[in-house]
């Protein structure tokens, strides 16, 4: 017997909306609204997969008043396609389901904040081309992909923008659909197994949250753009940073005592979290969104959606703000953009700023506090390749990998939370696409390469050693050595246990035979993590060898 399926779409301030799908052959059928502002019907459906679309007078400026539109439902948790833009219910067992994935690895021990490793990723960029076989969704390439990741090290993967937007190619952070999995990726039971595999390895999943803005013609823009919009541009006056139709987060109805956009983002990130079990969600655009209320509210939302389980909520906020973070702020991490500019910066033969270089491996000195405050990386999908950066600089080759070898022992023994920008790690050496929505697949065959192997076993070795050693889990990082003309850096990081490890860093492109670094003067026995050289420092100090643009790390 075929159950009784509500439909339901709030429009609070519209007049009239009807109900049009395949099981109607797409004849409108009639809804009655509540006083909550929801227009419902409920229809009997039979177990099986079906097609909707809502028609709504529009209340938004750019139509005639209370002109007829077709809208998507915006809580539509799958769309077909491009063209018809239609919504997909399923119904089973005479109930509403997203997809009847059967999650295995729920029990599976996740690794805390302090822990982490992250490496973002683009899905259809990093999923490889299948010339000579079947084609499987982008989410099962991924997947197939994980223990490469989990050799690698990484233990959590943060994937930019999956909520379907229109084409089949872009960045995603226009987003069109806020429940919705992006249909050329694959399917919700394809993303399910993708987030299953990466918790049975240990590898947790963080999303990239869209909530400052969204696609023109998202479906509440259709509906109603000034109930959950602003009417123009939040900051006019800062043109280079629109991206889209703003959320007002703060509009507050007074009749149905609700603020709109906060509780349909509200409803977003609850779905994410219970629908799709992911670990941590990274905030798009947090100084445009400017709404230090609503964060509050968010991420609270977020802890409590994800239970007793591990989560992380990130900020990127560009310039850097240490006042959105906890404790007098909502966040809990902030983009370190600051430690890339000044990384980048030194190894590159600039000016050497010693002073700015502490600040970055020591982010309290720029007001942040805790041991997850800041995510310290040297790409991102907002730059360019790490090398590629160099060879902007006119630093190619040989020369080049020696200084990111540097680049990477500092972001690895500095005080924060590493991400790797996919690729990185072995040298993806391509430039940017200049448009969003074209293509820049990972270049994989460079792992042909010895140079780009060794690269990838050089990240690999200090991965393992970020994950292994407590002292680097910890805040506590103390500068024991600095030589502002040999362009020499050491620092010492330690942990309560009584593991520690000392970083020796030459920023020059000079050579250095016996240089002394006094003040290791106790006679101690030293493992020089990346040569496994045993090294024994004298009473007068620690004499060592240390080559142009290189670093040596001594555990203890």
């Amino acid at each position: 017997m075929p159950s009784g399926i509500e439909f339901k779409l709030f429009a609070p301030r519209n007049e009239q909306a009807t109900l049009m799908g395949s099981f109607s052959n797409w004849q409108e059928i009639p809804m009655n609204k509540d006083e909550m502002g929801y227009f419902r019907t409920q229809i009997k459906l039979e177990d099986g997969i079906y097609q909707y679309k809502f028609r709504v007078q529009s209340k938004s400026p750019s139509f005639e008043p209370n002109q007829w539109v077709d809208v998507t439902d915006p809580y539509a948790t799958e769309v077909i396609d491009d063209q018809t833009q239609n919504g997909v219910v399923r119904i089973l067992g005479g109930k509403r389901t997203v997809e009847s994935y059967l999650w295995q690895h729920d029990g599976q021990p996740l690794p805390d904040n302090q822990e982490l490793i992250i490496y973002e990723m683009h899905v259809a960029d990093f999923a490889e081309d299948q010339q000579d076989a079947p084609k499987q969704p982008r989410f099962k390439q991924v997947a197939q992909k994980l223990d490469y990741l989990s050799e690698l090290g990484v233990n959590a993967i943060e994937l930019m923008p999956i909520n379907e937007y229109p084409g089949t190619y872009r960045w995603g952070y226009k987003v069109r659909h806020f429940f919705a999995v992006e249909s050329s990726y694959g399917s919700p039971q394809d993303l399910k197994y993708l987030i299953d595999e990466c918790h049975a390895r240990g590898i947790r999943v963080i999303l990239d949250g869209i909530y400052n803005h969204t696609d023109e013609e998202s479906p509440l823009l259709l509906i109603d753009r000034d109930y959950w919009y602003y009417h123009g541009a939040h900051y006019p006056d800062d043109p280079d940073n629109y991206w889209g139709p703003e959320f007002n987060y703060d509009h507050y109805d007074n009749q149905l005592d609700i603020r709109p956009a906060w509780k349909f983002i509200g409803d977003v990130v609850r779905f994410w979290i219970q629908e799709y079990h992911i670990d941590g969600i990274r905030y798009d655009a947090v100084r445009q969104l400017g709404n230090f209320d609503f964060f509050s509210w968010i991420t609270q939302e977020a802890k409590q959606a994800a239970g007793s389980k591990p989560f992380y909520n990130i900020a990127e906020h560009i310039p850097e703000n240490p006042e959105i973070l906890v404790p007098k702020g909502p966040l809990e991490a902030c983009w370190h953009e600051s430690f890339r500019i000044f990384v980048l910066e030194s190894i590159c033969g600039q000016d050497f700023d010693l002073e700015k270089l502490k600040e970055v491996l020591d982010p309290r000195r720029q007001g942040y506090t805790g041991t997850t405050s800041v995510v310290n990386y040297l790409g991102s999908h907002d730059r360019e390749h790490f090398i590629v950066e160099l060879g902007d600089r006119g630093i190619f080759d040989q020369a080049a990998l020696q200084r990111i070898k540097l680049a990477v022992v500092l972001q690895m023994t500095a005080v924060g939370i590493p991400m790797l920008w996919m690729g990185d790690e072995f040298g993806e050496s391509k430039h940017k696409s200049a448009s969003v929505s074209q293509p820049n697949k990972l270049q994989w065959s460079l792992l042909d390469n010895e140079l780009n192997r060794d690269l990838l076993e050089h990240y690999k070795r200090l991965i393992a050693l970020r994950k292994t050693n407590p002292s680097l889990h910890t805040e506590n990082i103390d500068f024991c050595h600095e030589d502002p003309e040999a362009k020499v850096l050491a620092y010492q990081r330690s942990h309560d246990s009584g593991s520690r490890l000392v970083v020796v860093a030459n920023f020059s492109e000079q050579s250095l035979t016996q240089y002394k670094i006094p003040k290791m003067s106790i006679a101690e026995t030293w493992h020089e993590w990346l040569s496994q050289e045993i090294v024994h420092s004298q009473a007068d100090g620690l004499i060592l060898d240390l080559p142009a643009y290189a670093a040596k790390v001594f555990v203890g």
